[in-house]
């Protein structure tokens, strides 16, 4: 019964209603007029002369009435999926069944269909669509009256019709400025939005980054200094660890300000150039394979994939003494694992766990991430190098 309420004071004759609230007193009160009204026709086709029947002329009161009342139903205002060609399709139907009932019954409510025609066509038609369709139900009709002979019939039928699609039209148009009021507003409170992110994006690069990437040059050039001069290897290395700091922290604050702006994010199909970026300046060969069907994966877990590539091969060409790299991205079904394994020259000492332990961002930060996404990164030396993977579910729980 609750359901039915909901559903019965659902507004059909506003059209900015969106399915999940419900109308005013005034909708409610339309929508009681429409079921009395429809009831009041079935009624009256039942008890006028001919009688709907399943047999002769009889037959043909009772097909015709259905068919009005079928057609009715495709056209209804409240059905907002349905195409224009098919309202139209449905609206000629409706006049077509009103005209044969007319003849079968005269005495009928076929007049009702006219009616229904020009309010529909009113309400959810433009304007040029609207005013032939309302030429095309009055026209018959006026001209059956006149043929007639009833000219006063003609006058009523149109002193009835015509304030009747005057009116609709007249709501439609208010339902037009509604809307573009509406639309209206959402631009410029997203305008509004844009404008604060691009202040906040500038004030960001002209003081956050700008002042990240001097420490990270100075920092750089301490380094360099300190080497130059025999520091103390413990200072040497703390210069260091705040270098990567400083590093890492510009290019987090260069990432928060393009997805600000609204740059697309990297993602798993930029690891390619990644690697040829990384084979050319560091005169390594880099393989890169892909697996499986690559599916649409979340911002988050993009960005990812894209960053632990970027800091295994970066830790590579820090840490690693190798000579070759292997980077595989397979689409598992039920997981993505991204995969970066370098290979060592014969003899040489074997890597250490780079970033796995205090400190700084590194591969810790791709672990947490990883660990957020509900995946898990690996990260451990091999027999001639060091093995980086991370794994994510296809969904992320």
């Amino acid at each position: 019964m609750k359901a039915f309420r909901t559903w019965f004071r659902r507004s059909w004759i506003t059209r900015g209603y969106d399915g999940e609230g419900t109308a005013p007193l005034e909708a409610v009160a339309w929508r009681c007029f429409g079921v009395v009204l429809l009831a009041a026709c079935i009624a009256a086709t039942f008890t006028t002369h001919p009688y709907p029947r399943f047999h002769g002329r009889d037959a043909v009161v009772l097909a015709s009435f259905v068919a009005l009342v079928t057609a009715a139903i495709a056209a209804h205002p409240q059905r907002r999926d349905v195409p224009t060609r098919q309202v139209v399709l449905a609206l000629l139907g409706v006049i077509v069944a009103a005209g044969v009932l007319g003849s079968a019954q005269p005495h009928g409510v076929w007049i009702i269909g006219p009616y229904y025609v020009a309010i529909v066509a009113a309400l959810k038609l433009d304007r040029r669509a609207a005013w032939l369709m309302f030429a095309v139900v009055v026209v018959p009709f006026v001209g059956g009256y006149l043929l007639k002979g009833q000219a006063a019939g003609a006058g009523t039928f149109l002193s009835g019709i015509v304030p009747w699609f005057f009116a609709m039209r007249l709501l439609h148009y208010v339902a037009d400025q509604r809307d573009a009021l509406e639309a209206s507003r959402e631009a410029e409170a997203r305008a509004a939005a844009a404008a604060e992110r691009g202040r906040l994006s500038r004030e960001m690069h002209d003081v956050l980054a700008h002042s990240l990437s001097a420490l990270a040059l100075q920092l750089e050039t301490t380094r360099l200094l300190a080497r130059n001069r025999g520091v103390d290897e413990e200072v040497t290395q703390a210069v260091d660890r705040a270098h990567h700091l400083a590093a890492s922290g510009l290019d987090e604050a260069r990432r928060a300000i393009a997805t600000e702006r609204g740059d697309e994010l990297p993602g798993p199909e930029r690891i390619g150039a990644l690697a040829d970026a990384f084979a050319e300046q560091s005169g390594l060969p880099v393989a890169v394979e892909v697996h499986g069907q690559p599916r649409e994966l979340g911002p988050e877990a993009r960005l990812a994939f894209y960053r632990t590539a970027q800091e295994a091969l970066t830790n590579v060409r820090r840490h690693a003494t190798a000579q070759s790299v292997e980077v595989m991205l397979d689409y598992l079904p039920d997981r993505t694992v991204l995969v970066v394994e370098d290979h060592a020259i014969d003899g040489s000492p074997p890597p250490l766990a780079v970033g796995m332990a205090g400190g700084g961002y590194g591969l810790t930060g791709m672990r947490e991430r990883a660990e957020l996404l509900g995946g898990e990164l690996l990260a451990a030396p091999t027999g001639n190098g060091f093995r980086v993977e991370l794994r994510l579910p296809a969904a992320r729980p």
